[in-house]
Protein backbone atom coordinates (compact mmCIF):
# COMPACT_ATOMS: atom_id res chain seq x y z
CA UNK A 1 0.00 0.00 0.00
CA UNK A 2 1.00 3.55 -0.68
CA UNK A 3 0.63 6.23 1.97
CA UNK A 4 -0.68 9.77 2.11
CA UNK A 5 0.21 11.55 5.35
CA UNK A 6 -1.29 14.63 6.95
CA UNK A 7 0.62 15.93 9.93
CA UNK A 8 -0.19 18.60 12.47
CA UNK A 9 -3.90 19.17 11.85
CA UNK A 10 -4.99 21.52 14.64
CA UNK A 11 -8.45 22.06 16.03
CA UNK A 12 -10.03 23.17 19.27
CA UNK A 13 -12.18 20.61 21.01
CA UNK A 14 -13.91 20.15 24.35
CA UNK A 15 -12.82 16.58 25.06
CA UNK A 16 -11.78 15.26 28.45
CA UNK A 17 -13.09 13.84 31.69
CA UNK A 18 -12.72 17.02 33.74
CA UNK A 19 -15.32 19.81 33.73
CA UNK A 20 -12.67 22.43 32.95
CA UNK A 21 -11.66 20.57 29.77
CA UNK A 22 -15.29 20.43 28.65
CA UNK A 23 -15.97 24.08 29.45
CA UNK A 24 -12.79 25.77 28.24
CA UNK A 25 -11.68 23.38 25.51
CA UNK A 26 -8.13 22.97 24.27
CA UNK A 27 -6.11 22.43 21.13
CA UNK A 28 -5.77 18.91 19.77
CA UNK A 29 -3.31 17.97 17.04
CA UNK A 30 -3.92 15.07 14.68
CA UNK A 31 -1.52 13.17 12.43
CA UNK A 32 -2.87 10.76 9.83
CA UNK A 33 -1.34 8.16 7.54
CA UNK A 34 -3.83 6.95 4.95
CA UNK A 35 -2.95 3.71 3.19
CA UNK A 36 -4.25 3.25 -0.33
CA UNK A 37 -3.27 2.22 -3.83
CA UNK A 38 -2.27 5.41 -5.66
CA UNK A 39 -1.49 3.67 -8.96
CA UNK A 40 -4.91 4.27 -10.58
CA UNK A 41 -4.72 7.99 -9.78
CA UNK A 42 -1.11 8.25 -10.94
CA UNK A 43 -1.85 6.45 -14.21
CA UNK A 44 -4.82 8.67 -15.04
CA UNK A 45 -3.81 11.87 -13.20
CA UNK A 46 -7.35 11.80 -11.81
CA UNK A 47 -8.17 13.07 -8.31
CA UNK A 48 -11.31 10.95 -8.16
CA UNK A 49 -9.14 7.80 -8.13
CA UNK A 50 -7.34 8.70 -4.92
CA UNK A 51 -8.26 10.38 -1.63
CA UNK A 52 -8.74 14.14 -1.53
CA UNK A 53 -6.58 15.00 1.47
CA UNK A 54 -8.02 18.51 1.69
CA UNK A 55 -11.49 17.06 2.24
CA UNK A 56 -10.11 14.55 4.76
CA UNK A 57 -8.43 17.39 6.68
CA UNK A 58 -11.69 19.34 6.89
CA UNK A 59 -13.58 16.26 8.04
CA UNK A 60 -11.03 15.48 10.75
CA UNK A 61 -11.15 19.03 12.07
CA UNK A 62 -14.96 18.79 12.15
CA UNK A 63 -14.73 15.61 14.25
CA UNK A 64 -12.35 17.28 16.72
CA UNK A 65 -14.55 20.37 16.92
CA UNK A 66 -17.69 18.25 17.18
CA UNK A 67 -19.38 16.26 19.92
CA UNK A 68 -17.20 16.05 23.04
CA UNK A 69 -15.96 12.69 24.35
CA UNK A 70 -14.17 11.79 27.56
CA UNK A 71 -11.21 9.95 26.05
CA UNK A 72 -8.81 10.75 23.24
CA UNK A 73 -8.99 7.03 22.44
CA UNK A 74 -12.65 7.59 21.51
CA UNK A 75 -11.75 10.68 19.51
CA UNK A 76 -9.08 8.73 17.60
CA UNK A 77 -11.60 5.99 16.80
CA UNK A 78 -14.11 8.52 15.45
CA UNK A 79 -11.44 10.08 13.27
CA UNK A 80 -10.37 6.67 11.94
CA UNK A 81 -13.94 5.72 11.07
CA UNK A 82 -14.42 9.01 9.23
CA UNK A 83 -11.26 8.42 7.18
CA UNK A 84 -12.34 4.89 6.27
CA UNK A 85 -15.54 6.27 4.71
CA UNK A 86 -13.40 7.25 1.72
CA UNK A 87 -13.47 4.37 -0.76
CA UNK A 88 -9.80 4.59 -1.65
CA UNK A 89 -8.59 4.41 1.96
CA UNK A 90 -7.85 0.84 3.04
CA UNK A 91 -6.13 1.56 6.35
CA UNK A 92 -5.51 4.59 8.53
CA UNK A 93 -3.14 5.36 11.35
CA UNK A 94 -4.38 8.14 13.62
CA UNK A 95 -2.29 9.93 16.23
CA UNK A 96 -4.16 12.32 18.51
CA UNK A 97 -1.97 14.71 20.47
CA UNK A 98 -3.22 16.41 23.64
CA UNK A 99 -0.38 18.81 24.46
CA UNK A 100 -2.37 20.64 27.14
CA UNK A 101 -3.52 17.55 29.03
CA UNK A 102 -4.22 18.14 32.72
CA UNK A 103 -1.04 16.58 34.07
CA UNK A 104 0.59 17.95 37.23
CA UNK A 105 4.22 17.39 36.17
CA UNK A 106 6.19 18.90 33.27
CA UNK A 107 5.63 17.10 29.95
CA UNK A 108 5.78 17.75 26.23
CA UNK A 109 2.83 15.82 24.85
CA UNK A 110 0.34 13.02 25.36
CA UNK A 111 -0.62 10.92 22.35
CA UNK A 112 -2.82 8.00 21.46
CA UNK A 113 -2.04 6.09 18.26
CA UNK A 114 -4.45 3.66 16.62
CA UNK A 115 -4.50 1.80 13.31
CA UNK A 116 -7.76 0.72 11.71
CA UNK A 117 -8.44 -1.01 8.42
CA UNK A 118 -11.37 -2.19 6.36
CA UNK A 119 -12.68 -5.56 7.45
Amino acid sequence: MDRVALRGLKARGHHGVFPREREEGQTFIVDLVLSLDTRPAAASDDLTKTVHYGVVAEEVVAVVEGEPVDLIETLAERIAQQCLKHDAVREVEVVVHKPDAPITVPFDDVTVTITRSRV
